[in-house]
């Protein structure tokens, strides 16, 4: 059976993994070179320039998909964060461990201008690890574990905006990121109005993760 005479659903599904592959390889490639090009994701990935551009047709459009990319990824941390199980204050502090994860892994990538793209895709982009931490937020208030009275979604407008502004000061070089990440878990939890966990509690509720 020649390419031509394929069945369309065995041609799409070649096509879908080939660009699968084309994105794994740019997401790898530019997390150690972020000035990477056309042709440097073709030669990691194994395959000619021109199969790169039938996929993406142009770095602008490749860098979006390696942000969809890795927002897929933290949302599917999150969910394995458990953010639904336990006191919701420990729970925070594994989404923020998870999403602050996340950034360092890809800093420049989720940092650079081009792949963030226009203002409602990039909001579309956040909505899935905004509703997490809505009804986070939302739990730990009914609990009384947060402080109440603020509404839910102002609260993690705030949590986002400080964690866009821990991640500015990573990019530009200003604070490590440990520390920034340090930082940005007390600046939260005071926001939101919980009680930080002990160092001993945050040691073993880790530990029970690992072995989960």
């Amino acid at each position: 059976m020649t390419p031509s005479t394929e069945p369309p659903r065995r041609r799409r599904a070649d096509a879908e993994r080939s660009r699968a592959a084309v994105l794994d390889a740019a997401v790898r490639l530019l997390r150690r070179r972020p000035d990477a090009g056309m042709a440097a994701v073709a030669e990691a990935a194994g395959v000619t320039r021109q199969t790169v551009y039938a996929h993406f047709s142009s770095r602008e459009d490749l860098l979006a998909a390696a942000v969809d990319r890795i927002t897929a990824d933290a949302v599917a941390a999150l969910d394995a964060a458990a953010l639904d199980e336990g006191p919701a204050t420990q729970a925070l502090l594994r989404f923020l461990d998870a999403s602050w994860s996340a950034f360092e892994d890809n800093a420049w990538l989720l940092q650079a201008p081009s792949a963030a793209g226009p203002a409602e895709p990039d909001a579309a982009r956040h909505e899935p690890v905004t509703e997490r931490l809505v009804r986070l937020v939302e739990r730990g208030q009914a609990a009384g574990e947060f402080t109440p009275g603020l509404a839910p979604r102002w609260l993690v407008a705030m949590t986002v905006a400080l964690g866009h502004a821990a991640g500015d000061e990573v990019a530009a070089g200003r604070v490590p990121g440990a520390e920034a990440g340090a930082a940005l878990r007390t600046t939260v939890l005071r926001l939101i109005g919980a009680t930080r966990p002990s160092a001993q509690e945050h040691t073993a509720a880790t530990k029970r993760k690992e072995v989960a």
